[in-house]
C-alpha cells in the first residue's frame, strides 16, 4: 500500500506543524499494517473490518508515543484538565473563584484605553451580526461547580459568559440566562455557536483573549459582520473587536 501523498489535493492540504504530520504518519501505518495484516480486499477492510481490526488500543499507543516525546496537549475545558493531569499541560490560574484569572493569548489584539476608557483586549468571530454591541460584566464559566451556583443563586442581569469549552453542554442549563457569550474555542459552527444562535444571545467564538478579568465590564463587537462559510473555506478574516471598558 502506497503512502498517501499529503501534499496532493486530493487528499487535503499539508498538515500545518510537524506535531499533525507525525500524527498523520502514524495513523497512515497503522492502517497499512492492519490492512496487509487482514488480507482482505481494500473496500471489505474498510466497510466491514477496519473497526475490528483497528482498536482503541492501537490509538492510545500512538498517544503515548506522543507523550513520551514530552509533548503536552492544550486543553480548552478545565473539566479534560483535571481528569487527565498527565497528558494536558498545567492549568495555571484555570479555577473560576480566582478574581485575578485571565485568559492571556499571545495573538490577542490589544490597546491603550482610548478617552472614554475603552481598551482593546481581544477578538473573535461574530456568530450573528446585530445593530448593536454587547455590553456586560464578565462572568468565567469553566467547570461544574460555577453552572451550579449559577443554576441556585440565579445568573447576575447583563453577565457575559467567559468560556473555553466550545461543545455547549456544561453551559446549556444556564447558557439563556446571559447577554453575551465569549468562548476562546471552536468556530461558529461549534454547538456553542449553534446553540447561541437559536436562543438569540450575542456570540463570539474562537475568541483570542488577553487581560480580560472575572467582573470586569466588557464590550462585544457584535454588530460586526459575522463569519461565514464561504470565508472558512477562503480562508477571509472576519474579526469582531472585544474591548474592556473603564469601571
Amino acid at each position: 500500500m502506497k503512502k498517501l501523498p499529503i501534499d496532493d489535493d486530493r487528499y487535503g492540504t499539508p498538515p500545518q506543524s510537524v506535531l499533525l504530520e507525525a500524527v498523520c504518519n502514524s495513523v497512515q501505518d497503522l492502517v497499512r499494517r492492519r490492512f496487509t495484516e487482514s488480507a482482505l480486499p481494500w473496500s471489505q477492510f474498510v466497510f466491514s473490518a477496519s473497526d475490528r481490526l483497528i482498536t482503541k488500543a492501537d490509538f492510545e499507543s500512538i498517544e503515548k508515543q506522543l507523550l513520551d516525546s514530552g509533548y503536552r496537549f492544550n486543553w480548552s475545558a478545565v473539566i479534560s484538565q483535571r481528569e487527565r493531569p498527565e497528558i494536558y499541560c498545567a492549568a495555571d490560574g484555570a479555577s473560576d473563584d480566582a478574581a485575578s484569572f485571565s485568559f492571556d493569548h499571545p495573538d490577542a489584539l490589544v490597546g491603550e484605553p482610548d478617552a472614554t476608557g475603552r481598551a482593546a483586549c481581544g477578538q473573535g468571530e461574530n456568530v450573528v451580526r446585530r445593530p448593536a454591541n454587547a455590553v456586560g460584566i464578565a462572568r468565567y464559566v469553566r467547570s461544574s461547580e460555577r453552572v451550579i451556583e449559577f443554576m441556585n443563586q440565579g445568573v447576575p442581569p447583563g453577565s457575559i459568559a467567559i468560556i473555553d469549552d466550545s461543545g455547549g453542554t456544561l453551559t446549556a442549563p444556564i447558557l439563556e440566562h446571559f447577554a453575551g457569550i465569549v468562548c476562546a474555542g471552536g468556530t461558529i459552527r461549534s454547538h456553542l455557536g449553534i446553540l447561541a444562535r437559536e436562543y438569540g444571545i450575542p456570540c463570539l467564538m474562537n475568541a483570542r483573549l488577553r487581560g480580560i478579568r472575572d467582573g470586569d465590564r466588557v464590550e462585544l463587537e457584535t454588530s460586526a459582520d459575522a463569519m461565514t462559510a464561504e470565508a472558512y473555506f477562503t480562508g477571509a478574516a472576519k474579526t469582531a473587536s472585544i474591548w474592556k471598558l473603564a469601571p
